[in-house]
């Protein structure tokens, strides 16, 4: 890490903060391009060195050769904050969109869960489970390609294992067994992913509650992913079928998200593309 963030990066707008830090677009002092700088203050009542060197290093180790993660281009470190110079996604995350777009067309929704699974898949290459997939952790380049963001409660797992624990990520996306208490593996991420595409579709949760209790509490219940007509007057059996398998509560049951890339739904939605 180097010290000289104010010489080589002129700052600009606030878009955006965290618990963490602040995120800030930036200009390269010496080329003009574009970036986005996540400033997090070392003072903080929040700051954490251990969860931010945890991200810095998965963030790394996920955007390395991978079109779908949010790529790193320089870290600096000085005595009142670390400043990691990312991608700058300039339009609304995955959460903003989803509510001014409202429910997706099918077709739409399948092409965006793919993207969303491919970046996961490859997580998952490396032996990186994310641990917090949400809308808001899903952003957009500049292109409007899909990239994932936010590696702050990554961590690598023992492929073929339930090597991981820790009640981490965001109660409405997380897995039954993370809630519980419980050692998980990387399939947490395809439930979260489950959440996200019946959020799509759907435009509600799948388990909701009107405090963060009922929500730990609707998910824990056990009950079976319901689509309510209301909510999905139009959906497939397909759709349905993926979903379910990727909600499924007993995580050998799950799919991964290599087999949620070959499911009907999503190849049968693929042809619909070109």
């Amino acid at each position: 890490m180097v010290e000289s963030f104010d010489l080589d990066y002129r700052l600009g707008e606030l878009l955006g903060r965290g618990q963490f830090g602040a995120v800030y677009q930036c200009v390269s002092v010496s080329t003009g391009e574009d970036f986005a700088v996540k400033i997090i203050d070392k003072f903080s009542g929040c700051f954490d060195r251990r969860l931010v060197y945890s991200e810095i290093k998965f963030t790394l180790l996920a955007a390395d050769e991978n079109p779908r993660s949010v790529q790193v281009h320089q870290v600096y470190e000085d005595i009142t904050a670390i400043y990691l110079v990312l991608d700058l996604c300039p339009g609304p995350d995955f959460f903003d969109r989803i509510v001014s777009h409202g429910p997706f067309f099918e077709s739409e929704a399948a092409a965006l869960i793919t993207e969303l699974v491919e970046a996961i898949a490859e997580c998952h290459r490396r032996g990186i489970a994310h641990r917090d997939i949400k809308p808001e952790n899903i952003l957009f380049d500049s292109n409007g390609c899909l990239l994932l963001a936010d590696f702050g409660y990554a961590a690598l797992f023992e492929k073929g294992a339930r090597s991981l624990k820790g009640k981490v990520g965001t109660p409405a996306y997380a897995a039954p067994e993370v809630l519980a208490g419980q050692i998980y593996d990387e399939k947490v991420d395809v439930w979260s992913a489950g959440v996200v595409l019946y959020l799509m579709l759907g435009w509600t949760l799948p388990f909701n509650g009107e405090s963060v209790e009922e929500i730990v509490a609707a998910v824990k219940k056990g009950d079976p992913v319901r689509f309510p007509k209301e909510f999905f007057p139009w959906i497939s059996r397909e759709a349905e079928d993926l979903i379910e398998q990727m909600l499924a509560r007993d995580p050998v049951m799950r799919l991964s998200a290599e087999q949620v890339l070959r499911h009907p739904w999503i190849t049968e939605m693929s042809m619909t593309w070109v």
